[in-house]
């Protein structure tokens, strides 16, 4: 009698915040037959890292504002298998982790609504492989880097655009193409304060003409995509005052946040 093949499971994905973005990462993970444990802020981590002390990815999947406290009780044991996937992300965020896996995401998800894709999504670290497969389920394509320069610079155009079109938005509404078209001035003005900013940050230079291009391109994808999301408000203040920190003026910001008054 034929023995019956030994099924084995693959190792299980722990993914920390369920919400439309961290529920499209569960739909890939699931159709690579990837066992998920959700982390909700009920959730007791310590006491599910002793339940599974090596899942194959610890994926973090909660809003900006809600990363670095996640980030600051993530188990030792976990520590050295997290993914990242937020807005506004630079190396400082991951200070203090071991080699994580970081995904700039140009696909977007709204309640009630199916993903769309802007631009491929570039991914970089050691378990790139694992979130490129998943989101190829879904028809999502991504773009796996070279290095962690590499992944800096993207990561500084994915800010680049948000910040820009967001900024931007406050004064003029609209879209990212109308904004190109139309009020491309204002655009290069607020770009270039972005890029002072990030700079700053990041502690590196870039080429600025290439970061523009590269914000062209996503703004191309989508032309249609409103430039005023509803942090931008947020946004705005935040960039001004990191701006105080390093002693820039950002005089593009700071005019049209005196405008806002």
């Amino acid at each position: 009698m034929a023995s019956r093949p030994v099924l084995k499971m693959k190792q299980p994905v722990i993914i920390i915040g369920i919400g439309e973005m961290g529920g499209v990462f569960a739909r890939g993970l699931l159709r690579l037959g990837h066992p998920l444990f959700p982390i909700t802020r009920t959730t007791s981590m310590a006491a599910a890292a002793g339940e599974i002390p090596h899942p194959s990815l610890v994926l973090v999947a909660v809003a900006e504002g809600d990363l670095q406290p996640v980030l600051d009780s993530l188990p030792v044991a976990w520590r050295s298998r997290v993914g990242l996937l937020q807005n506004e992300l630079l190396p400082a965020h991951w200070e203090g982790l071991s080699d994580p896996t970081v995904i700039s995401v140009w696909f977007e998800k709204k309640q009630g609504m199916d993903h769309r894709v802007i631009i491929p999504s570039p991914v970089f670290g050691p378990r790139s492989e694992l979130i490129a497969a998943a989101l190829a389920t879904l028809g999502i394509p991504t773009r796996i880097l070279a290095g962690e320069e590499d992944l800096v610079f993207e990561l500084v155009v994915k800010n680049l655009y948000i910040l820009t079109s967001n900024i931007a938005g406050l004064g003029v509404g609209g879209d990212v193409g109308a904004l190109w078209t139309e009020h491309r001035d204002l655009a290069l003005r607020i770009g270039n304060d972005v890029i002072d900013l990030q700079e700053s940050l990041t502690g590196r230079r870039f080429e600025r003409d290439g970061l523009f291009d590269a914000m062209v391109d996503a703004f191309e994808g989508d032309p249609s995509h409103k430039c005023m999301g509803r942090s931008a408000q947020a946004r705005l203040a935040r960039a001004l005052s990191q701006g105080e920190q390093y002693g820039l003026v950002l005089p593009a910001l700071r005019e049209l946040h005196t405008a806002l008054a």
